[in-house]
């Protein structure tokens, strides 16, 4: 089943690269007790991931802090390594939580999982945003195509702020 607006997000652990190294991080501490923007995208360095979607999300970065959002993170199907890889090349060290679902629990658990097998990808997550208050999604905003990075874009989130 997918998540919808009014459900709370699962509680299990996901994993970040920091400047100590890799670590592990629980969905209960990204999003308790705060109002937290959250994007996904199919794969870091993927041409629509990292051409469009991750850059408006980078541009729009005060706009959306100035709306009351305390952090904004994006999630993918990949390693912590990759992730942070991703982060120190686009700038977005900082400003951008780059979470890693490694093993696609998270996106599985949320009903947001694909297969991008044909692509060579495997598992994937298809691509949205929400915004989550205090570990309720208040707004979700799925693509239709995971080529397309509009409506889960930072321009369209802004408005529901």
């Amino acid at each position: 089943m997918t998540i919808s607006i009014g459900d709370k997000l699962p509680t299990l652990t996901l994993k970040e690269t920091t400047s100590e190294g890799m670590d592990e991080v629980s969905t209960a501490d990204i999003f308790g007790g705060k109002k937290v923007v959250l994007f996904a995208v199919p794969g870091a360095f993927t041409p629509t991931c990292h051409l469009n979607h991750l850059p408006g999300y980078l541009q729009h970065h005060d706009a959306i802090l100035a709306k009351g959002v305390d952090e904004i993170a994006v999630i993918s199907v990949n390693d912590a390594f990759v992730m942070g890889a991703w982060a120190g090349s686009t700038g977005g060290e900082g400003k951008i939580r780059y979470l890693a679902d490694w093993d696609a629990a998270f996106t599985k658990g949320i009903g947001m999982d694909m297969d991008l097998s044909a692509g060579t990808l495997g598992v994937r997550s298809k691509r949205y945003s929400m915004i989550v208050e205090d570990g309720i999604v208040t707004a979700i905003n799925l693509e239709d195509s995971p080529s397309e990075a509009v409506t889960s874009g930072a321009a369209a989130l802004i408005e529901q702020l």
